[in-house]
């Protein structure tokens, strides 16, 4: 689930003030780009049932994170039944008075009625003051589905609404699945109350997360969560997240949905430019099959309940270990989105340096990255440097073909323009057997960089998609 730049964004009003974040923040959410990105010791947890009975569990697959936890969020899972096998599809989350909220969400043109429903309450005047619901589901997209699809996610939320005391707009909805069914949501109102049950009842954090995030799985075959702590003015804040995605990712958040919760107390406005900083170069920077959703959703959640001081102007230099923090979270999600990206053997690093500009970088990137071609190649483990060079110059950026250079992790495969003098065929093969593979691409052209994080396209991924709706 690249949003700013290209097809996807955040709210109107974040976009007026995302530029005065960055520039207080992007150093050194750029520098920590550099260093590894799975906070806190991770935890098995139980098994998961895939999201699609019969899946293997991805060879790239990470351990859930241990979570620490988090005031002013409780969550539970049922089973609504919008699946045929027996699995917990259902998700809610119930928030503290006065939580905040921001997202972003999918400029695919036929976007969902749970994206128009979020996008419309969070614009509003006052949007996202005080949101103390999220109902997700799984099975069932609610995209495509015209009037009545809207009308079941307004019941939907008035029923929420009724039992937690809010109002409709105050409760946030998310939905992925099969495109083009209606939203049966009398499967959601039957099982509130069980879910209002299990929210009170005294369940680990991490439990709770790690069942919220096989709750909203359809075909990820491992639950993907995150967690940091970071500091403001000498108070600990929390912050977590979970993501579903494995198919139909690429840049503009794909058939992604994350949601993320803190317990400091932010103003919208400024949660809103923090997701806009953030997921440039996080969820718009990882792409599994070049193909985006119609439900793409990032939501990012705010409790207040830490008793950290109250942020609520863009550029707070308080905001710096919080933004770093945020920003580790996004990554990591969005780095596990492409680890089980459908029928992945191959985790891929692809860096473009020397382009004119970071716009023309990250074309260039996204182009390698989304290569039917190259990620053949890479699965087959072959270093076919050949189909990389179709890809940079099948983009018409700005490259100087004698200043060329491409290396696979530290061996040179080609340079100014021609095959490396040190080109090595053994070692190159050795190298693509491994799991994890670093591309670098230096196109001549400039000074500028950028990261794109992709996966090998095997044979499984025609398996899955083949027979997606049965």
């Amino acid at each position: 689930m690249s949003r700013a730049p290209d097809k996807t964004g955040p709210s109107k009003t974040g976009q007026s003030i995302e530029a005065a974040l960055e520039k207080a923040l992007d150093p050194l959410a750029t520098a920590l780009k550099r260093a590894t990105t799975r906070p806190a010791a991770p935890v098995a947890t139980p098994a998961a049932a895939p999201g699609k009975p019969g899946l293997a569990v991805s060879p790239l697959a990470v351990p859930f994170p241990v979570i620490a936890p988090i005031g002013g969020v409780e969550m539970a899972t049922a089973r609504a039944g919008f699946y045929k096998h027996e699995r917990d599809d259902l998700v809610v989350f119930r928030f503290a008075r006065g939580t905040t909220c921001a997202g972003v969400f999918t400029r695919h043109k036929v976007g969902s009625a749970p994206v128009d429903w979020c996008r419309r309450h969070l614009d509003a005047e006052d949007g996202g003051k005080d949101v103390r619901a999220l109902v997700v589901n799984a099975g069932c997209a609610n995209a495509f589905t015209g009037k009545p699809g809207a009308d079941a996610a307004r019941r939907t939320a008035s029923e929420v609404a009724k039992r937690f005391g809010c109002r409709q707009r105050d409760v946030m909805l998310a939905s992925t699945g099969v495109i083009g069914v209606l939203l049966d949501d009398r499967k959601i109102a039957a099982r509130l109350g069980e879910v209002e049950a299990r929210l009170d009842a005294d369940v680990h954090p991490t439990e709770q997360w790690a069942a919220a995030g096989r709750g909203i799985m359809t075909t990820d075959t491992f639950p993907k969560g995150s967690y940091a702590e970071a500091e403001i003015e000498g108070y600990k804040v929390r912050i977590a997240g979970i993501a579903k995605g494995s198919g139909m990712i690429a840049p503009d958040m794909a058939t992604m949905l994350a949601f993320i919760v803190t317990d400091a107390a932010i103003a919208p406005p400024v949660l809103r430019a923090l997701l806009g900083l953030h997921v440039r170069t996080t969820f718009n920077s990882v792409t599994v099959d070049g193909d985006t959703s119609t439900n793409d959703t990032c939501l990012l959640f705010a409790t207040g309940a830490s008793g950290a001081p109250r942020i609520g102007r863009v550029g707070d230099r308080r905001l710096k270990s919080f933004s770093a923090a945020l920003d580790r979270v996004m990554l990591d999600l969005a780095h596990q989105l492409v680890r089980d990206g459908e029928g992945a053997t191959k985790f891929v690093k692809v860096t473009v340096d020397g382009a004119a500009s970071p716009a023309s970088a990250r074309k260039l990137a996204k182009s390698i990255a989304d290569s039917p071609l190259v990620k053949t190649a890479i699965a087959g483990q072959d270093a076919n440097w050949g189909r990389i060079v179709m890809a940079v110059g099948k983009t018409d950026e700005p490259v100087d073909r004698d200043h060329l250079a491409i290396r696979f992790g530290p061996h040179q495969a080609a340079i100014d323009g021609a095959v490396s003098p040190t080109y090595d065929e053994a070692r190159m093969t050795a190298y693509m057997k491994r799991s994890e593979i670093d591309i670098t691409v230096d196109v001549g052209a400039g000074r500028a960089s950028a990261t794109v994080w992709t996966c090998d396209l095997t044979k499984g991924y025609i398996e899955i998609n083949g027979d997606y709706r049965s």
